[in-house]
């Protein structure tokens, strides 16, 4: 099972060598690619054969691009990520309404509820209004109980002034970490012969990963609880690192610990086999020690 995420973040050179990534920069690293889950290359000083490119594209390696900010700008999607996908996006076309509303419900219930229980742990008065909100919660979430607890959990957290629009460290941070959930998820989608462009509850023309916008929103805490402990003085490499590592923290699912990439792909899977068998109760979520 591949299980390492690997940052490129200087002048290198990388190709293809008997199964393996060979790194050429100051010194020469190989790394197998079977252990490689994702590659970030964070300079614009990176050079890379169309050999790999094609060999990760194949072996399913999640690959993203910086642009010369080190944010990320573009990534590696497969055009076959499966070998039935052909039958999965049929599949994934006739979904039924009725059932996408009721993954959605579940979705959005469980993102608020993760979001109370961070702010418990933080002695936040504001998790009694989450709970009301999580009581208030109605089909497919038509009275954007979500959008509501949105602006309280976030105030909560960085202060009544913050907003999500504004130019900040902050939501520099967010934003960040939330790019590497995207990938993570649209990586997951893709390689289980599905269409991130099809979502069940995001619709939007212009969006690519609609589906994984939809299936993140759970985990979207992982991000905001690290990025409430870092100090932000700057948002630079380290600070940028430390977000990128989320995807090797470990959480519970299933009855087993995890870690966040695997957790991804048996939450993804659940939610799968719930629009497929059009049963919501099928999902499985993930849980953590707060």
């Amino acid at each position: 099972m591949s299980w390492r995420i690997v940052v490129i973040s200087k002048r290198a050179k990388l190709d293809l060598q008997l199964g393996k990534m060979v790194v050429r920069s100051d010194e020469v690293t190989k790394i197998v690619l079977s252990e490689i889950s994702t590659i970030m290359i964070e300079s614009t000083a990176v050079s890379i054969t169309a050999s790999l490119i094609a060999e990760l594209a194949k072996r399913k390696v999640k690959v993203i691009f910086c642009d010369e900010k080190r944010n990320p700008s573009c990534e590696l999607v497969n055009y076959y990520g499966s070998h039935d996908t052909s039958n999965k996006v049929r599949k994934q076309i006739i979904w039924k309404q009725q059932t996408k509303e009721a993954v959605w419900t579940e979705i959005v219930t469980e993102k608020i509820r993760k979001q109370k229980e961070l702010l418990e742990l933080l002695g936040r008065k504001e998790s009694a209004l989450l709970s009301d909100y999580l009581k208030e919660i109605v089909w497919n979430d038509g009275t954007n109980r979500e959008g509501h607890a949105a602006k309280v959990y976030f105030n909560a957290l960085f202060g009544l002034d913050f907003t999500r629009t504004e130019d900040s460290l902050i939501n520099a941070a967010l934003n960040y970490g939330y790019s590497i959930l995207m990938s993570a998820f649209a990586r997951e989608i893709v390689a289980s012969g599905y269409l991130t462009q099809i979502g069940i509850f995001h619709d939007n023309m212009f969006n690519q990963f609609n589906l994984a916008s939809d299936l993140m929103e759970p985990f979207r805490i992982l991000v905001d609880r690290e990025v409430l402990m870092m100090p932000l003085e700057a948002f630079e490499h380290q600070e940028k690192m430390r977000l990128v590592d989320i995807l090797n923290h470990e959480v519970w699912i299933d009855g087993k610990l995890q870690y966040v990439n695997n957790a991804i792909k048996i939450y993804c899977k659940s939610v799968f086999d719930a629009l497929n068998g059009e049963d919501s109760a099928l999902i499985r979520f993930y849980r953590i020690e707060l």
